[in-house]
């Protein structure tokens, strides 16, 4: 009852103006004057219950998971997973289907042999059995299961494992001692002949349909080499909880994070070419396989369905993040190695909580940055914006243009004054009825830098290395297009990149919302969108030029958009970077959509998108999935 009470009295405060110091005390107040008649244990569980809600609202689901008692995540497990529940019962195939598919299967044209590995050591008996059976169950059949026991000291383990043997397609092999968990896998490696290999833990589970799934992708992509899936977690209950729905490719947000994980299927042709599982990096030797994999082929695919069940024990990293430390150590070892093979000059950090990392790229040479600050009247507002670049900009070659649009109160003027001695600062104007794409393509015409910045007057630098971390990803030749963290002044999103088909065009998942425990928590990471808003975007005047810049046919709105659009046309990427953080005070200089002619405007520019770009937006985003929602930005499932 606690939890739900300080659920709702934390919807009940979302009412309030949390913008003001008083909003939440007051709220806090009336809540707790309801409580008096409680006794002490309830109101106990109700304040229990609001920690916890500030917790994952200000700090994120990990922090508080790492935090919460046994007998709170097993409360939490059992009463919060109703909706995948339900998207479980409507998405995935019944036993009819089931069935079906095995007839099905056997009609493929192309039935590779899939090889399944699996390292076994000390498991646990019903873990173990469940993994087993969960291939046993597959409605495709060409497969083999290939173990290699590591010298389990638990003699039930072989016991277990002999039960399996008139099976013909599991082949088991038992080592003489403990090789690890890469050396054990490299072991069940060499019993596989199939032309594809996947992995599967010693006591996850794979969904019955998953082989189906990959070889139905396969008869459509034959040439395939790679293929993940999307995934979740099963508790020791066999209840399912946190899908993790993937985007599709999506090289920055693997640099970022090992987010293809399971399950993963390889063309074992390219596995053996690279020397499979290397010693030294335990606990991550996934990642370090995958970041060699993909130097080697551009033919990947995701299938998004759950075919996974990654099972939370004690222990595992599944259940908590801070079970294996020693695995990100190795991912951060991966990572520098993949650095390095691949000459990128820089350093890998580590990110928000284990797991996540940064890479952190040096900036070649010294280019000069142009940064474009359209502008009218509320010198007050631009003045906050400029003087937080000019104080708390690290990196050192940059210009301001600041583009006058028809600006008549004398105080800015004033100002304006105030910026002409001052040697970073250049100001232009643009006599024209506003028009945002026009404006900005007249200052790049006169911008003296390498690399463009598009930066909204009513924005603020809050990190010195805001300019430094776009730019780094701005100088690499695959990337058209850089995005960065937009905060209101509450420090709730505003920005972390643009998913095509919300609003109908697109919009801005996590808006209003904080912290940073949504899927895959892509706020806190670097990675690929399909657009970033020019509210503040960089990039290199050559692409801006390539694409032909901002189209003036959209004065107003969308002229991002479909720049990104056309910029992902042409084979670049677009990334987002958290590390470039501002507050963005957004509609504040020209308003909202307020009257009917700028609803005509709008309208306009609406139906002039769809027309465009309606095809690749009704498609889907390759940056979100179709399991997701399109009606709400919070990652939520699609009902």
């Amino acid at each position: 009852m606690g939890w739900i009470l300080a659920a709702r009295s934390y919807k009940l405060m979302s009412v309030t103006n949390r913008e003001e110091s008083g909003g939440w005390g007051l709220a806090m107040q009336k809540i707790f004057e309801n409580l008096m008649p409680w006794g002490t244990k309830q109101r106990r569980i109700f304040q229990l219950g609001f920690s916890a809600i500030q917790i994952i609202r200000y700090q994120g689901w990990r922090v508080f998971w790492s935090k919460a008692s046994p007998k709170i995540k097993l409360f939490l497990l059992r009463n919060s997973a109703d909706s995948y529940h339900r998207w479980i019962l409507k998405n995935e195939p019944s036993l009819n289907a089931l069935e079906l598919q095995k007839q099905t299967s056997l009609s493929f044209n192309y039935r590779p042999k899939i090889s399944i590995v699996m390292p076994v050591w000390n498991s646990e008996m019903v873990w173990l059995g469940s993994a087993i059976e969960s291939v046993i169950r597959q409605t495709y059949d060409n497969w083999e299961l290939c173990i290699a026991d590591g010298a389990s000291t638990n003699p039930s383990v072989r016991e277990v494992l002999d039960q399996y043997f008139q099976d013909t397609r599991i082949k088991i092999k038992y080592l003489s001692q403990n090789l690890g968990i890469s050396g054990n896998s490299n072991a069940a490696l060499s019993l596989a002949v199939g032309e594809f290999v996947a992995f599967l833990d010693h006591d996850d589970e794979l969904a019955p349909f998953a082989l189906f799934e990959l070889v139905k992708r396969l008869n459509e992509k034959p040439d395939l080499d790679f293929i993940y899936s999307d995934e979740d977690k099963i508790t020791d209950g066999k209840r399912r909880v946190d899908p993790f729905f993937k985007p599709d490719w999506s090289p920055d947000f693997l640099l970022s994070t090992m987010y293809t994980c399971h399950l993963s299927t390889y063309r074992k042709k390219i596995i053996d070419e690279i020397v499979s599982f290397r010693l030294g990096y335990d606990g991550s030797q996934d990642y370090d396989l995958v970041l060699r994999f993909v130097e080697n082929t551009t033919r990947i695919d995701h299938i998004p369905k759950i075919l996974y069940h990654w099972r939370m024990v004690l222990g595992s990293a599944a259940n908590d993040v801070n079970a294996k430390p020693y695995a990100y150590l190795a991912g951060k070892k991966a990572l520098t190695d993949y650095m390095q093979r691949n000459g990128i000059l820089g350093e890998v950090l580590d990110g928000a909580w284990p797991g996540l990392y940064r890479v952190r790229r040096q900036i070649t040479g010294n280019p000069l940055v142009s940064i474009i600050i359209p502008s009218k009247d509320k010198p007050d507002i631009l003045k906050t914006c400029i003087e937080s670049v000019l104080n708390k900009t690290d990196y050192p070659n940059y210009e301001i243009i600041i583009v006058d649009n028809q600006s008549s109160d004398n105080t800015t003027f004033e100002y304006y004054k105030t910026l002409e001695t001052h040697s970073r600062v250049n100001i232009l104007h643009y006599d024209q009825p506003f028009n945002f794409s026009a404006i900005n393509n007249f200052a790049v015409s006169k911008a003296k830098g390498e690399h463009i910045l598009f930066l909204n007057n009513d924005t603020e630098v809050i990190s010195r290395e805001w300019l430094t971390s776009m730019l780094e990803h701005s100088q690499r030749k695959e990337v058209g297009a850089v995005g960065a963290q937009l905060l209101f002044r509450n420090k709730s999103i505003q920005h972390c990149g643009i998913i095509l088909g919300l609003q109908g065009i697109a919009g801005h998942p996590y808006s209003r919302q904080y912290g940073n425990h949504y899927q895959g928590a892509r706020p806190s990471l670097i990675c690929n969108y399909s657009a970033v808003t020019a509210a503040c975007m960089m990039m290199r005047k050559s692409v801006f030029t390539e694409v032909g810049g901002f189209d003036s046919e959209l004065a107003i709105d969308y002229n991002d958009i479909d720049l990104c659009l056309k910029i992902r046309k042409l084979g670049y990427l677009v990334v987002y970077t958290p590390y470039a953080k501002l507050f963005h005070l957004e509609c504040l200089t020209r308003g909202h959509k307020d009257n009917p002619e700028k609803m005509q405007v709008f309208q306009k520019e609406f139906e002039l998108m769809r027309f465009r770009w309606g095809s690749i937006i009704d498609h889907g985003d390759p940056y979100y999935n179709p399991n997701l929602s399109l009606d709400r930005a919070n990652f939520s499932l699609k009902n």
